[in-house]
């Protein structure tokens, strides 16, 4: 923690702190897209993306999970999906899962979470849409497998969402499905097709 003070404390020598970039970033955000991934401290969007400040805005929870819209118990997911459409006018919207995913792991094991009763509860919300995954004894998934279809299913909730579905039937809005690769930097699209590409570039 001590590291991670002293930068914070010599963030404006550390960097080439524009005062200009800084001082509009202060009068408001017009970021390009609303990023949802996992807490995962691996997983790092603007790292990802090489976004600047005020680029991106951030959706993060264990598992990248977008509970479907009216889902009694939810968080703040649906407040900042909301903030990000109806206030900040974001024309982008990616789910972003990732490899080595612990809350994927823990679906895919059926790790006994009696010890983590929040985590159980939430990955609950996961879990009834990767049952047909997870219960595919004929092929067993991999992880990667389990965290992709994961992507695809938060995006469906993502859809249930009424400020999500007003601007995709108006064309001003673009879900992107994504999943990265931690041991590789890969980034893995969703096409058209359902599968996830490398990006040729």
């Amino acid at each position: 923690m001590k590291a991670l003070l002293d930068r914070a404390r010599t963030f404006t020598q550390r960097v080439e702190f524009e005062h200009d970039e800084y001082r509009k970033l202060a009068e408001g955000q017009y970021p390009e897209a609303l990023f949802i991934t996992c807490s995962d401290s691996r997983v790092i969007p603007a790292l990802i993306t090489g976004a600047r400040p005020g680029e991106i805005f951030e959706l993060r929870n264990a598992g990248n999970i977008v509970p479907s819209y009216g889902r009694p118990g939810a968080g703040g997911e649906a407040a900042t999906i909301e903030y990000a459409l109806e206030v900040l006018g974001v024309q982008d919207a990616v789910v972003c899962g990732h490899s080595h995913c612990g809350a994927m792991g823990a679906l895919k094991s059926g790790d006994d979470l009696a010890a983590l009763p929040g985590v159980g509860a939430w990955l609950e919300v996961a879990r009834p849409e990767l049952a047909p995954t997870l219960a595919d004894a004929s092929d067993d998934p991999s992880l990667s497998d389990v965290a992709q279809r994961n992507v695809v299913n938060q995006l469906a909730a993502l859809r249930s969402h009424p400020a999500v579905r007003q601007r995709l039937d108006t064309g001003r809005l673009r879900l992107h499905g994504w999943y990265y690769e931690i041991d590789t930097g890969r980034v893995y699209e969703l096409d058209e097709d359902g599968r996830f590409r490398v990006h040729a570039g």
